[in-house]
C-alpha cells in the first residue's frame, strides 16, 4: 500500500471530521434562530451554491497547481470558517446571515478539497482498485466520521454553542498540516494557456462522452431530489418524528451506517454485477426508499432502517459514478472533469433546497419526499436506457483507442 495513499486517508479523516461537525451544527444552530421552512432552506441554498458557482474554476486550479497544495488551501479556508462560527456562537452573536455566510464558505472549501482528493486517487492507486479506493474515501467522509460526529455534535452543543466549531477548526488545521506532507507531481496544464480554454476542454470531454454525460444528467436529477429532502430533514426529524437534537444526530448517524455496511461489499458487487447493473439497481432502490420516507408511520427506528438501506445503495452508485469519470478521463483533464461534473450535476441543488422549503411550507413535510420519489423515478428510467452494459463497453473501447 502506497504511503501517499495512507496519508491521503489520514487527511480525509481529519478533514471530514471538520466538515461533519460544521455541516451537523449549522442546521441545529439555524433552528435556534428560526423555524420558518423558507428561511431554513436559505441555509441549504447557500451551502449548495458553491458547487454551481465555483466548481468549474476550481477544476482549472486543480489541473494547473500541485493538487496537494490545493488540498491544503481548502482546509485553510475551512479553518477560517470554523473560527468565525465558533466566535459568533460563543459570543451569542448568531444570526441567519452569519450562518448562511459560513455555510457558503464551508462548501467552497469542499469544492476545492473534494476535487483535489478525487483527482489524486488515480495517481495513488492501481486502476483495478479505483472502486475500492473511492469506497474507502466515501466511507471515511460519509460513514465512519459521520457515525461519530452527528451524535457528538448534539452533546457538544449542550456544553456550549461554539464548542463544535472550535473542535472543527482544530480538525481542519490537522488536515491542512497532513495534506502538506503528501508529495505530488500533478501539475498537468501549462500555465500559458487561457483559463477559459482549459475550462472548456474539461467540459467538452464530459459532455461529448455519452456515458459520462448520462451519469451527470442522472446525478443532477438525484441531487435536486436529495437536496429538497435534506433541506427539510431537520424539520422532519423534530416535527414529524418528534426527536430532539440528540435524536436528530442519531438519525444522521444512520446514514453513515449504510455507507459503512455497503463499503465492505461494494467492490464485490461491482466485480460481480459490473458498473451498469450496479448503477441500475442502486438508482431503482432510491425511488423505493424516498417513497417509504414519505409514507411510513412516524416511528424513528423504522425511518432509521430506511435511511440505512438508502445510503447503502447510494454508496454503490457514487463509487461507480466517480470511478467511471476517473477511468474514462485523461489525467491532464481529470480535475476539470470531476469539478465540471459537480457543477453541472449539483448545480440544481440550491433550487432543490428552495423547492423543498416551498413544498413543505405550502403542502407538507412528507410531500417533499413524494416529490423526491417522483423525480428519482424519472432518473431511474433514464439510467436503465442510457447506462447499459453496451454503453460501458463502447466507452471502454473509445478510451483504449484514445
Amino acid at each position: 500500500m502506497s504511503s501517499r495513499w495512507v496519508r491521503l486517508q489520514a487527511v480525509a479523516v481529519s478533514g471530514s471530521s471538520a466538515e461533519g461537525l460544521m455541516l451537523a451544527v449549522l442546521p441545529l444552530l439555524a433552528v435556534s434562530v428560526t423555524t420558518d421552512p423558507r428561511e431554513i432552506s436559505l441555509l441549504n441554498i447557500a451551502g449548495q451554491a458553491p458547487w454551481l458557482l465555483l466548481s468549474l474554476f476550481a477544476g482549472v486550479l486543480i489541473d494547473r497547481v500541485r493538487r496537494t497544495s490545493v488540498l491544503a488551501w481548502a482546509y485553510a479556508v475551512q479553518v477560517g470558517a470554523a473560527l468565525v462560527l465558533a466566535a459568533a456562537a460563543s459570543a451569542h452573536l448568531l444570526s441567519l446571515p452569519v450562518l448562511v455566510a459560513v455555510a457558503f464558505v464551508v462548501t467552497s472549501a469542499q469544492v476545492l478539497g473534494d476535487g483535489a482528493s478525487g483527482a489524486l486517487v488515480p495517481e495513488l492507486v492501481e486502476p483495478d482498485r479505483l472502486a475500492h479506493a473511492n469506497a474507502r474515501l466515501t466511507v471515511i467522509d460519509r460513514g465512519v466520521v459521520q457515525f461519530v460526529v452527528p451524535p457528538l455534535t448534539g452533546f457538544l452543543l449542550a456544553v456550549g454553542a461554539g464548542v463544535p466549531a472550535w473542535l472543527a477548526a482544530a480538525c481542519a488545521l490537522a488536515a491542512l498540516l497532513l495534506a502538506r506532507r503528501i508529495p505530488s507531481e500533478s501539475r498537468t496544464v501549462a500555465t500559458t494557456t487561457h483559463p477559459l480554454r482549459d475550462l472548456s476542454a474539461g467540459l467538452r470531454h464530459l459532455v461529448k462522452t455519452p456515458l459520462l454525460r448520462s451519469i451527470t444528467i442522472n446525478v443532477a436529477l438525484g441531487s435536486f431530489a436529495a437536496s429538497a429532502g435534506n433541506s427539510m430533514f431537520v424539520l422532519y426529524a423534530t416535527q414529524v418524528l418528534h426527536v430532539g437534537l440528540v435524536g436528530y444526530g442519531l438519525l444522521l448517524a444512520c446514514l453513515a451506517v449504510g455507507w459503512v455496511a455497503s463499503s465492505f461489499v461494494v467492490q464485490k458487487v461491482v466485480d460481480r454485477l459490473g458498473y451498469s447493473w450496479s448503477m441500475r439497481f442502486a438508482q431503482s432502490f432510491g425511488v423505493v426508499a424516498q417513497l417509504l420516507i414519505a409514507v411510513v408511520p412516524p416511528w424513528p427506528p423504522l425511518v432509521a432502517g430506511v435511511l440505512v438501506s438508502l445510503t447503502a445503495t447510494v454508496l454503490i452508485w457514487n463509487v461507480c459514478s466517480q470511478s467511471s469519470r476517473q477511468r474514462f478521463t485523461p489525467a491532464p483533464l481529470l480535475g476539470r472533469v470531476l469539478t465540471g461534473h459537480r457543477a453541472l450535476a449539483w448545480g440544481l441543488t440550491p433550487l432543490g433546497a428552495l423547492t423543498g422549503g416551498l413544498v413543505a411550507a405550502h403542502w407538507s413535510l412528507r410531500g417533499v419526499w413524494v416529490m423526491a420519489a417522483a423525480i428519482q423515478a424519472v432518473s431511474a428510467v433514464l439510467v436503465w436506457f442510457t447506462l447499459s452494459p453496451a454503453a460501458f463497453r463502447r466507452t471502454e473501447l473509445a478510451a483504449a483507442q484514445a
